[in-house]
């Protein structure tokens, strides 16, 4: 099946709530506007960024629903699952797949306890028999981290087009740019080391900071691709700092609050996410207009 080879910088999308913690439908359409002004390659929904792991599957096929037709064919649209059974998974997949995704990019199954090899294994090969479509493996639950080796025999699923690679460190990105690369697309999501993770041989990323510097992170990939490093690594000194401003436990309601300074709508985090306090808000406010990126009317 592996027709989809996803590559280049694939934004993450929020998913604003207003008050009652209900999806903005007009504020979602707009932020997936703004992505795609920034030459991003495709778009993934109801991941992290987008607060997947509050969305139920009506929720999330909703979400899809509404990227899918925003893009209108513009680019692949991947569909974000975070569950704990195969079951779930299946159910939430057919409705993604019903809503118009492309792919789906999928947790191993991670609460309390690590799976076995075994079972991570027949897990990813009985989703994509099930429900037919590419699979991204979304590798990023530290006790269910799932090791190199592991990964080498996911890559011969016919369905598993590439491994989103946020948990562990960069020796994990180097070990499998090596060993399977060849197979399956390596995507970097190790927010902070996106440029190294290009200069291994990563074949794009698909992570939580393109969604905040969309237009610095696409100047990124470009400029390694063209062997311009001395824009590449300023363009990673301009974007690490922000990324040290958002990054931490709080993520959903940074992330949006970065939108917001921006002069952007991601609307409020779902409870019990709360927003940010007034400090966090200064600390990404200073790092944005460090690389001039605050909104004027927040200067």
């Amino acid at each position: 099946m592996k027709a989809f080879n996803p590559k280049g910088i694939i934004a993450t999308v929020v998913t604003p709530f207003n008050e009652a913690g209900e999806i903005a439908e007009d504020k979602l359409r707009t932020e997936v506007r703004f992505l795609l002004g920034a030459s991003i390659t495709a778009i993934c929904a109801c991941g992290t960024t987008g607060e997947g792991n509050t969305l139920s599957a009506e929720e999330s096929a909703r979400v899809c629903r509404i990227v899918v037709d925003e893009v209108a064919g513009k680019i692949p649209v991947i569909g974000g699952i975070i569950q704990n059974s195969t079951y779930q998974v299946i159910r939430y997949g057919k409705q993604l797949k019903e809503a118009g995704v492309t792919a789906l990019q999928v947790t191993p199954v991670h609460y309390l306890w690590t799976p076995t090899d075994e079972s991570t294994v027949e897990y990813y090969e009985t989703i994509g028999r099930e429900v037919g479509l590419p699979l991204i493996i979304y590798n990023v639950v530290p006790w269910a981290l799932i090791r190199p080796e592991i990964v080498s025999k996911l890559a011969d699923i016919p369905e598993v087009c590439g491994i989103k690679q946020s948990g562990g460190d960069i020796h994990k990105i180097a070990d499998l740019v090596l060993n399977v690369s060849d197979r399956i697309s390596v995507l970097a999501a190790v927010d902070d080391l996106h440029y190294p993770a290009f200069m291994l041989g990563a074949q794009g990323a698909l992570a939580a900071i393109p969604t905040v510097t969309p237009y610095l992170s696409t100047a990124l990939w470009d400029a390694v691709q063209s062997g311009d490093l001395k824009k590449a690594k300023a363009l990673h000194e301009t974007i690490l700092p922000i990324w040290r401003a958002i990054d931490g436990p709080n993520q959903p309601a940074t992330i949006k609050e970065a939108l917001r300074l921006q002069g952007r709508d991601g609307g409020l985090p779902r409870k019990p996410v709360s927003p940010v306090t007034p400090e966090v808000s200064k600390r990404i406010a200073a790092a944005l207009e460090k690389a001039g990126m605050l909104h004027k009317q927040q200067a």
